[in-house]
């Protein structure tokens, strides 16, 4: 009988298959933990480039949760009507069950747009070795406000694959269950929200007149509200010396997909009490939409009853100045050095304890206010519990994982053109000064 020869591989491409077969495989009873500490707000580090956001591609979710690659989910802003009653609706909500904030639908995008670059004649592979990070704009809020987080804690899934790590928020069953079942106050509050964005949002650029031709419906009422539609942005953005891709649902555009708009809602200000507290809302309100390179944010004023009371607009880029010395005022600079000290503490962690250990390599990530970081590596149980029983290498999924290794060993990790763009795009990073932290042309 003949025998077959195996296929002889060069010395790099053999290290490479041995150090990620070290990487992911199963993980020992082990916990290694790091801390980082929490940030002195007193310091005044020097401004971090944020390089300007740049959509990679955008996809809808349809209201059975189908992922398409169209704009069927893109919402156009219009004025809502004056005093619009955002109770309107609520018993016909439909509202997507709380989940794991699983990766999934940005990792399709992600994978789209690197077989984009190889149809383009580049390379898709090398081009997300080149991304330090990859996750939904929410988690990237969490780590970017931390340093003025005073009571709520939060907890990360981290791996690190072929050079990138990927972030998921970590709830437990225990946690989804207490987001699922909210009191009905909190519910209606959280609904408040919702409405206001059917009020400000059209199908078409100008609202239909005969959206409202029942006089059973308000006055620019733009539909029942159904979570499970959204339309999302996959952008690349750089901070530091890290590019990250992020993913995030975006509201409505003002006339084209080039001009996003994020909408808000918060309780009309009565005293400095309250101006205390939607100052501090300003900060995630900032982040939320700098991240993804939103221009503007309209904040529809409620009263306690829930009927809209006045509307105002924000340019995001002027946001920080509206707080700029005032008493517990934030500063975007703080937050942007800590944010890029956490992702180099990370990939500087993980990276020794990977090469030092045999595991699948799923790290958590917990957040104290006040204290700051630990750093833990999980034990297998940990791990299975993260997967929770579904096809997964850690909690990225499994087809996923197959693909990004296979195109990873086939390579020797040699520049190739499917970088220049990247490259190209760091010339409109910009130093985060005062006023100019994204550098955003208004």
């Amino acid at each position: 009988m003949a025998s077959r020869k195996r296929p002889i591989e060069d010395t790099a491409n053999a290290d490479r298959r041995t150090r990620l077969r070290q990487e992911h495989s199963p993980a020992p009873d082990v916990t290694l933990e790091r801390r980082f500490a929490y940030p002195p707000k007193d310091r005044h580090p020097p401004p971090v480039p944020f390089q300007q956001p740049s959509t990679l591609l955008t996809f809808s979710y349809t209201p059975e949760r189908v992922l398409e690659y169209t704009d069927s989910a893109l919402r156009y802003y219009v004025e809502p009507p004056p005093r619009a009653d955002l109770k309107y609706g609520y018993d016909r909500w439909i509202k997507r069950p709380e989940e794991r904030g699983r990766l999934d639908g940005l990792l399709q995008a992600v994978a789209k747009y690197r077989s984009k670059i190889d149809g383009a004649g580049g390379d898709g592979a090398a081009w997300l070795r080149e991304i330090a990070v990859v996750s939904w704009r929410g988690v990237i809020t969490k780590i970017l406000t931390a340093p003025y987080e005073d009571h709520d804690g939060w907890a990360l899934n981290v791996m690190l694959v072929d050079g990138t790590l990927y972030f998921e928020e970590h709830l437990t069953e225990t946690k989804l269950q207490e987001k699922e079942d909210m009191t009905p106050h909190h519910r209606l509050q959280s609904y408040y929200g919702y409405s206001f964005e059917s009020y400000c949002t059209s199908s078409t650029p100008q609202r239909k007149v005969e959206d409202n031709v029942s006089m059973t419906i308000p006055l620019g009422w733009g539909g029942d509200v159904d979570t499970n539609v959204q339309w999302c942005a996959v952008v690349k953005t750089k901070l530091g010396n890290q590019r990250l891709v992020i993913g995030g649902e975006v509201d409505c555009v003002r006339g084209g997909t080039k001009s996003l708009v994020e909408l808000k809602t918060s309780v009309i200000i009565r005293n400095p009490q309250d101006e205390t507290r939607f100052e501090k809302k300003l900060l995630k309100f900032y982040f939320q939409s700098f991240l993804l390179g939103v221009p503007e944010i309209i904040v529809g004023f409620r009263t306690l009853q829930g009927q809209v009371s006045t509307i105002q607009p924000f340019k995001t880029i002027e946001i920080p100045r509206l707080v700029r010395g005032k008493p517990n005022a934030w500063d975007p600079t703080i937050c942007l050095d800590w944010g890029d000290r956490f992702l180099a503490f990370l990939k500087r962690s993980i990276t020794a304890q990977t090469e030092s250990l045999e595991s699948e390599g799923v790290w958590r990530v917990v957040f104290s206010p006040g204290s700051g970081v630990t750093l833990s590596r999980l034990d297998a149980p940990g791990v299975e519990e993260v997967k929770a029983g579904e096809d997964r290498v850690g909690f990225l999924p499994s087809q996923y994982f197959q693909d990004i290794t296979a195109r990873s060993l086939s390579q020797d990790g040699t520049p190739t053109p499917g970088n220049k763009a990247d490259d190209a795009n760091d010339n409109n990073q910009t130093p985060t000064g005062a006023d100019r932290h994204a550098g955003w042309k208004m």
